[in-house]
């Protein structure tokens, strides 16, 4: 069944290669970015002419998701074109690095604007027609940082992609009456086919930086990288990634897994989720609200 998806963040990275996957899957994929018409004009050029090479449906779409203006209207010219929603993933993200002393308060609510408030935006914007419909699917790109092993400076990353996680287990159980699915993809890490450290931010409070970089951390964040570098797979491959929301997006409704794994690196996330996943779950079966933990079959 082709479904109309929607995915943020699809310039680049996970979000691109997903966007292709997709639409090569047979579904119809608006692949949002910001400046569709500026800095990313080269990327949307390039989708238009994959699709029409292949014969696959994928638009670029103009969607900031630091803007409510952007996402209202990317949102509304999507109903208007495809009369539906069925699918959104949420995707678009932004990694910082450095000593965490060093980022600006600012800087960490840039982070959290992008990686969770963004997330907010879109879910207002599309969640109304999901719940018309009685049907959809919200698809969260987490991080095995969450709940698996870390290393230090990345730290408003993480601690936004902490909060993004935790807002999708939410969310999950809100919609699961209105018979909306959640599932959360949780990635490890990967030095290679993404642009996550090249297009990464950098400390604004340089003297803050400097205490670090001239005292006992002298070097760390070269190390940090190298540690990083090391331990993923040289076959680690980010098109697994994507293989695992196609494969989510085409499973029957009631099927598909509330969290799905591919970490290459093995960090532990998949015990410490699962554990996690079980305390909630238990909760819910506790105070008698188990029936929150499967989506309601309306239509």
């Amino acid at each position: 069944m082709s479904r109309i998806i929607l995915i943020t963040g699809a310039s680049s990275g996970f979000g691109r290669i997903t966007a292709e996957a997709l639409a090569r899957a047979g579904h119809s994929v608006y692949a949002s970015m910001r400046d569709v018409a500026g800095r990313n004009a080269k990327s949307a050029a390039e989708m238009a002419d994959l699709s029409a090479k292949e014969g696959i449906d994928l638009r670029a779409i103009e969607l900031d998701v630091q803007s409510e203006p952007s996402t209202d209207a990317a949102v509304a010219r999507i109903i208007a074109e495809a009369g539906r929603i069925d699918v959104v993933v949420h995707n678009a993200g932004h990694m910082m690095f450095g000593p965490a002393e060093s980022f600006t308060p600012d800087q960490f609510a840039q982070q959290y604007d992008v990686n969770v408030l963004g997330t907010q935006r879109v879910n207002r914007a599309a969640l109304p027609h999901m719940r018309a419909a009685k049907q959809g699917l919200l698809v969260w790109v987490s991080s095995s940082s969450s709940a698996g092993g870390t290393p230090p400076y990345l730290s408003p990353y993480f601690a936004a992609k902490a909060a993004m996680d935790a807002l999708a287990v939410q969310y999950a159980r809100e919609l699961s009456r209105w018979g909306i699915e959640t599932s959360i993809i949780v990635p490890g890490a990967f030095t290679r086919g993404t642009n996550h450290f090249a297009h990464s931010g950098r400390p604004a409070d340089e003297a803050r930086l400097a205490d670090y970089e001239a005292g006992p951390y002298q070097g760390f964040g070269e190390q940090v990288q190298k540690a990083f570098a090391e331990i993923v797979p040289e076959d680690a491959d980010v098109a697994g990634v994507a293989d695992a929301i196609v494969e989510i997006v085409d499973m029957p409704f009631g099927e598909r897994p509330f969290r799905v794994h591919y970490d290459p690196t093995q960090d532990g996330a998949d015990v410490g989720f699962t554990v996690l996943d079980r305390l909630r779950a238990e909760m819910l079966h506790r105070v008698g609200l188990s029936d929150l933990l499967k989506p309601a079959k309306l239509v």
